[in-house]
């Protein structure tokens, strides 16, 4: 029923897990409180480097933090496989179902390279295949291209070595995608025990690169499964109290191409400056801006697989957004526009092209 399908819903139905998840989000704000300042837009991140070292009281503060996450994302992955994907199976096989190829990062340092990676290594672009090509993060623009559409405020990118790009559903050319996902496919192995074993056994049952849409939900969970492990590891690491933070920095001309694994997908930002550290020429390309083109997509295929001789009903549309939630799109972020606004205009047509309804925010 999709009109309990919500938070509320959840909390209604399974109250201890609804009390569980909200104290869990805390400790995840209190953690980032004691190690940036601020748990909402923290401001401990500053050009250099780091503005403070993580203290020795401050790190014992956080470890039964991080063992209690753990033990939370142990739980959330158990629970899913017994209790939530069985149940939907066939949503998670067909609902906007698409193939596309895959943008992450992977780390080179480790032995074998390929590892799961979020912030330290290279970007791997892999083809719908299989088939992948590594690179480094400020060689983005040769294997990268932005398309402009005229009725998106959003960039289409895609792999520029195809030359082209087509969001046609049975031959589409050009299409990546990121996020957990993508993450988890250009990945070779996950270097922490549990989420390697489940990464194993999801690999066993929808192969790589896995092409499903939803997959993105059950991706999320390896993901977590993998931060709450490698936060204890880093915690038990001598190195975090060093107190060698943060390097001196000059305004100066030059280019600066940063890459890291946002949650939402590769987050790219690309500054160029003047001699006085102004800012001349600047390029982000973000998250669901890679999405772009596979969100559209993936709502193309689930509308018109449930969406017959213009006959719908909010449970059909709640499907359809399904295809859009499993990419967990941020719109603001993405959007090139110029004076802040974002106007949106939702046209329903039937097969002969007529407007059978209209909804817009303007």
């Amino acid at each position: 029923d999709y009109s309990v399908r919500n938070v509320i819903g959840i909390a209604q139905k399974f109250p201890d897990i609804g009390r569980k998840v909200v104290h869990c989000r805390h400790l995840g704000a209190k953690m980032l409180e004691i190690l940036a300042v601020k748990p909402i837009h923290p401001v401990a991140a500053v050009p250099g480097g780091f503005s403070k070292p993580l203290k020795t009281e401050e790190v014992e503060a956080l470890k039964p933090m991080a063992q209690e996450l753990l033990e939370f994302a142990k739980f959330s992955m158990d629970f899913a496989k017994k209790e939530i994907f069985p149940k939907y199976m066939e949503a998670v096989e067909k609902l906007g179902f698409i193939r596309s190829g895959f943008l992450g990062t992977v780390k080179k340092n480790g032995k074998p390279e390929g590892a799961f990676e979020l912030y330290d290594g290279e970007l791997r672009l892999m083809d719908a295949a299989g088939s992948f090509e590594d690179f480094k993060y400020d060689q983005y623009t040769d294997y990268i291209a932005e398309h402009v559409e005229p009725w998106s405020y959003l960039k289409f990118p895609y792999m520029k070595k195809v030359g082209k790009i087509s969001m046609d559903l049975e031959n589409p050319v050009g299409v990546y995608r990121a996020n957990t996902l993508a993450r988890l496919n250009v990945s070779d192995y996950i270097d922490t025990p549990l989420a390697q074993k489940e990464l194993e056994e999801f690999r066993k049952t929808f192969g790589r690169p896995a092409q499903n849409t939803l997959l993105y939900h059950w991706a999320r969970l390896i993901e977590l499964l993998y931060n709450a492990e490698n936060v204890a590891r880093l915690l038990e690491d001598p190195e975090i109290t060093s107190k060698d933070i943060r390097k001196k920095v000059e305004p100066r001309a030059g280019r600066g191409v940063g890459c890291v694994e946002a949650p939402r997908g590769t987050l790219f930002h690309d500054y160029e400056t003047d001699a006085n550290g102004i800012l001349t020429n600047v390029n982000l390309i973000v998250g669901t801006t890679h999405n772009n083109a596979p969100i559209n997509m993936s709502v193309k295929k689930a509308a018109t697989d449930m969406i017959h001789e213009g006959k719908y009903d909010e449970e059909v549309l709640n499907k359809v957004e399904m295809a859009i939630r499993a990419y967990d799109p941020c719109l603001s972020c993405a959007t090139h526009s110029l004076d802040g606004t974002l106007a949106v205009k939702i046209a329903i047509v039937n097969s002969q092209g007529e407007t059978i309804e209209t909804l817009c925010n303007f």
